[in-house]
């Protein structure tokens, strides 16, 4: 049966302040990081910087390898699980989206990086040494800020984070082989927004291509150019990889999980999960073992 007591973690906002949403800190002794194999979720986005550990580290039941030069990102909501090997050093880096958005006045800021809520795209890199090494430089400047914080500090720290994110989406384009232009079509990256906030209402293409004011065919046509999927496959992906972590992780019933979902019966999304997964929801939760 799956596990039920998953750990919840929200942003600790009062420890620098109501502008400063977001903190870095060493893994391995930051107050609150796990680094164990107990389940937990994040309500805020992080960035792990890995300088030295081995195993792997589950993010929605998918593994990524530890080794030294490996970044992982999470997106608020996710279920995290450790299955370190040995000592695991590095950096994490999270912050909560207002820290960004209210700054820039774009709510599209943090739907422009791939690494973030997108389901079906890997969460994870891993940096040549000279890259990684550029990246640390840039979390120890914001550590150092934080040392001797002043008025205009969020700006500089905004600053910081901003060239972090872009100088790792373009690795993460490159290493990923997708699109590494983070300013390009704005209705692509209203879609992913809308996406977050709508999958469990709305299935079809034809919903959201109605909101942006366009048609099916040119809303999948341009996220097979920016994302390499259709706004099709995209969609079913979000859907399932919510179908997943209810199965996994809530004793939620599949007729539940059905409702919740917005499916119009449990037969229909048996019918959607098996076609996507190749087994039944029964038989996929039965046959997951979570440790």
């Amino acid at each position: 049966m799956p596990k039920q007591n998953i750990l919840h973690f929200d942003f600790l906002r009062n420890k620098y302040g109501p502008e400063l949403l977001l903190d870095v800190g060493r893994m391995e002794s930051l107050q609150n990081f796990i680094l164990s194999d107990t389940p937990h979720v994040l309500s805020f986005y992080d960035i792990m910087f890995l300088e030295r550990g081995s195993g792997t580290f589950n993010l929605d039941s998918v593994a990524y390898t530890l080794e030294p030069g490996c970044i992982v990102f999470t997106s608020p909501g996710q279920v995290r699980q450790w299955h370190a090997e040995g000592e695991v050093s590095g950096y994490t880096l999270f912050f909560e989206e207002g820290f960004i958005t209210t700054f820039f006045n774009d709510p599209l800021f943090l739907s422009r990086f791939q690494f973030f809520n997108n389901a079906g795209k890997p969460s994870g890199i891993l940096a040549p040494a000279a890259d990684f090494r550029q990246y640390l430089q840039s979390i120890k400047a914001i550590v150092q800020e934080f040392k001797g914080l002043q008025n205009d500090s969020p700006h500089m720290l905004r600053a910081l984070l901003y060239q972090l994110l872009i100088s790792l989406h373009r690795l993460y384009a490159q290493q990923h082989s997708t699109h590494a232009d983070t300013e390009g079509n704005h209705t692509v990256y209203t879609f992913r927004k809308l996406l977050e906030q709508h999958y469990q209402q709305k299935h079809q293409v034809q919903e959201y291509a109605e909101l942006l004011h366009t048609t099916p065919a040119n809303l999948n046509s341009i996220t097979q150019r920016y994302f390499g999927a259709t706004a099709s496959t995209l969609i079913k992906n979000r859907l399932l990889l919510e179908a997943k972590r209810q199965l996994l992780y809530t004793s939620k019933t599949v007729a539940e999980i059905a409702y919740s979902l917005n499916f119009s019966d449990t037969a229909n999304f048996n019918r959607f999960f098996r076609t996507q997964v190749g087994v039944s929801p029964k038989i996929y939760r039965s046959s997951q073992v979570i440790n």
